[in-house]
């Protein structure tokens, strides 16, 4: 049986993991280049400011761009709920996602229980011990800078998860890549892309309770505003295996975002001052000896208004035999917590993003999250591909 060390090393290990920002904290005058919450700037052309491409991807599908932003997107009929690879769409919506809006989002449980493991017990470490989670120093952009929440709109509501700052390695130092879970964007093998995708860096970056937050301004929700993001992909193990329980389609539940601001141009890595590596060849769980996750877990006892982060001993976690080995730590993080990043240290001893939370189970006491490999590397690469020079 694996040691299980909760906070190992606590001085040395935590702060080797803590993420420290390069750029000017939101205080600072960047005003020029940055958007302040519910602001918006959706661009001029036809079509209500949207772009070609996404008004004609609309219209292919028989929906009226304007009627889209004017409430059309709450409609979740099948046939108008877009699930391809190649039909995202995410319009900006001037004002959607206001303070409030993002307060009240819940948090999208991806849960199951001792007895919905299948198959492949022979290759899971027994369950770890629960790790409390400990909440962030604030303020956030100077302990945890690339990690942020990620808002979006289903058919049960407005929704959270977390997400965390990833390098491009086409815009280096300009990344404007977003990494989360695969089902913080697309329902699975049953629905299709979500709708009115943000990422927000550094939410509620002093760490402020409800009632501190009832009448606070919107920069100190929002310190550095809502980064829309412009196109999405998952793994098509996701698109097809996915499910309301993670299925099999968990050790494929990763998702990378392209984003841009609201108002103004500058790149979200220059904003929030810094951005982690992803690894897609690290180590299996026996190799590694401390793994921390961080995110804003939203589900009871916590209320998805203060980062939190755990840190431990990975081990490992097979849903069935014939997908890939998780990755498995102790942490009481709930639902909220989910597409928050995994960090490591690299051979090159820098934090690295190694995995992101995927599931949990009913209890809490334990998260789960996919090993990076060729498939997730594939998407990652298309992504920078894409949006290369941009």
């Amino acid at each position: 049986m694996r040691s299980i060390r909760p906070l190992l090393a606590a001085t040395g290990l935590v702060a080797a993991l803590a993420l420290t920002a390069t750029a000017c904290g939101p205080s600072e005058d960047q005003s020029a280049d940055k958007p302040a919450a519910g602001e918006s700037a959706s661009g001029s052309g036809a079509d209500g400011g949207l772009s070609a491409g996404l008004a004609d991807t609309l219209k292919k599908h028989g929906v009226d761009p304007e009627k889209w932003k004017s409430g059309e997107w709450k409609n979740w009929d099948k046939d108008k709920w877009l699930r391809e690879a190649k039909d995202f769409v995410n319009p900006v919506i001037d004002g959607l996602w206001k303070p409030d809006r993002m307060k009240s989002a819940k948090d999208p449980a991806k849960t199951m229980s001792a007895g919905d493991l299948s198959g492949g017990q022979g290759v899971s470490d027994p369950e770890p011990k629960p790790v409390k989670a400990e909440p962030e120093k604030t303020p956030y952009h100077n302990y945890a800078a690339p990690v942020g929440k990620v808002f979006f709109d289903s058919p049960e509501g407005h929704m959270v998860c977390s997400g965390t700052v990833v390098k491009d390695p086409k815009n280096p130092g300009k990344s404007n890549l977003v990494w989360t879970a695969g089902h913080c964007v697309h329902a699975g093998s049953k629905g299709g892309w979500y709708r009115n995708i943000v990422f927000v860096p550094a939410y509620n970056d002093q760490g402020k309770d409800a009632a501190a937050l009832q009448n606070a301004q919107p920069q100190e929700v929002a310190p550095y505003g809502a980064y829309w993001a412009d196109w999405a992909t998952t793994s098509g193990e996701w698109l097809t295996n996915g499910g309301p329980t993670g299925g099999e389609g968990a050790p494929y539940d990763y998702s990378v975002l392209h984003v841009k601001p609201e108002k103004g141009t500058k790149s979200l890595e220059e904003t929030v001052g810094n951005a982690l590596t992803v690894i897609f060849d690290a180590p299996e769980a026996t190799q590694i000896s401390s793994m921390g996750a961080w995110g804003y877990p939203a589900a009871p006892p916590y209320d998805g208004l203060i980062m939190h982060k755990c840190v431990d001993r990975p081990g490992r976690l097979s849903i069935s035999p014939s997908t890939p080995t998780m990755y498995r730590i102790g942490c009481t993080m709930t639902g909220g917590s989910s597409g928050g990043g995994w960090f490591s240290e690299g051979d090159d001893g820098k934090l690295a993003l190694v995995s992101n939370t995927s599931i949990g189970p009913v209890t809490s006491g334990w998260l789960a999250g996919p090993h990076l490999g060729k498939g997730a590397e594939q998407i990652f690469t298309m992504m920078s591909d894409k949006f290369g020079g941009q």
